[in-house]
């Protein structure tokens, strides 16, 4: 965690920020480590701080199968938690944080003290009022997405952390007075990232089964969600994969059956998974030949870069875009929804 803070909080402020968290059981890494980032902050600025979220209790139970073990832990978040929350909510913090949109069911619980919600996205709520995001809901994914939309309504400030997210809220969160308050905030780093020498990278890279480190390789970091959409990942990599020489490699959530039967199908073997972690993803971004954009090969409408393009970060991954785009309305090839013009970073003006 970073250790420096840049802004001290005042000696004589001994409030107490409730910071509420994430289920563990759903596994959600980024928000997982989001929580300890604002914890961690808030006591290094020299605010009393709690975290507490829902308790994993009635979730572990397995022996019913996935879709049984889901439901129980609803129980544990919507009706165990519930108890603990009130007693934290007794202790009468200053201000309550929920750090996660997915969480503003509890806004109703919090409602007698100064709210802030933080919005990473509104995707899979857009998706439960019918929009097109890639996120389909069922029947009670719709009423949970509808109960998340309400108690983002009672916050008193919404802490956005995309100009594209604030522009969602600001277009489905009906106003009462000034309330809630949008505000843009980019999240920080998590992780106290550096660069490494050439020759440290390359000896951690060798400890990374199945990885020849010497040779090329593109880079996919993210899960098998369809909004990270691998299955274009793939085509592309199938159709440059001779004149690139490269292995593909997918950092996060191994490949289902689908994923691998489509890489079989397009005789992709070049490619494995490696499971995340801050350390081996670091090691692979500083030596990858190439990032492969999550949208590169769909309409460009949400989660693409600040240019609304696919961002190259390298002239290799230009090269492979480029000749794959078409203007086709009816996608039939694997870059169908890319923009003709990309963009690497030698394109985009200095920041100030």
């Amino acid at each position: 965690m970073p250790t420096d803070c840049t802004g001290k909080a005042p000696h004589t402020i001994k409030a107490m920020v409730l910071l509420i968290g994430n289920y563990s059981l759903d596994q959600q890494q980024s928000m997982q480590r989001f929580n300890a980032m604002m914890l961690h902050g808030l006591r290094e600025c020299g605010v009393e701080a709690e975290l507490v979220r829902p308790p994993a209790v009635l979730g572990r139970i397995r022996a019913f199968g996935a879709t049984a073990a889901k439901w129980l832990g609803y129980i544990d978040k919507f009706i165990l938690f519930q108890w603990r929350l009130w007693r934290k909510l007794a202790a009468r913090p200053a201000l309550v944080h929920i750090c996660d949109h997915s969480n503003a069911t509890y806004a109703r619980s919090a409602r007698k003290f100064p709210l802030v919600i933080t919005c990473h996205d509104l995707l899979a709520v857009r998706g439960g009022l019918g929009e097109d995001t890639d996120c389909p809901a069922s029947f009670t994914g719709r009423m949970l997405q509808r109960w998340i939309l309400r108690g983002l309504r009672r916050a008193d400030i919404i802490a956005c952390d995309s100009r594209a997210t604030a522009q969602d809220a600001e277009r489905l969160l009906a106003r009462e007075g000034d309330r809630p308050r949008i505000s843009l905030v980019h999240v920080g780093l998590n992780f106290p990232y550096r660069h490494l020498p050439n020759d440290v990278v390359d000896a951690r890279l060798r400890t990374i089964a199945d990885l020849k480190y010497e040779e090329r390789f593109v880079l996919h970091v993210g899960s098998n969600l369809r909004r990270k959409n691998r299955e274009a990942v793939l085509r592309i990599f199938a159709k440059c994969a001779d004149a690139l020489d490269a292995q593909m490699v997918f950092t996060g959530d191994a490949l289902n059956d689908s994923l691998r039967a489509q890489a079989r199908d397009l005789h992709t073997t070049r490619c494995f998974t490696r499971r995340a972690s801050k350390d081996s993803a670091g090691r692979l971004l500083r030596r990858r030949r190439a990032v492969a954009p999550s949208c590169a090969a769909r309409p460009v409408r949400w989660r693409t870069s600040r240019a609304q393009e696919p961002c190259c970060t390298s002239q290799t991954m230009k090269k492979i875009l480029r000749p794959i785009c078409c203007d086709s309305p009816i996608p039939k090839s694997a870059g169908a929804g890319v923009p003709r013009r990309s963009r690497t970073r030698s394109d985009f003006p200095p920041r100030a």
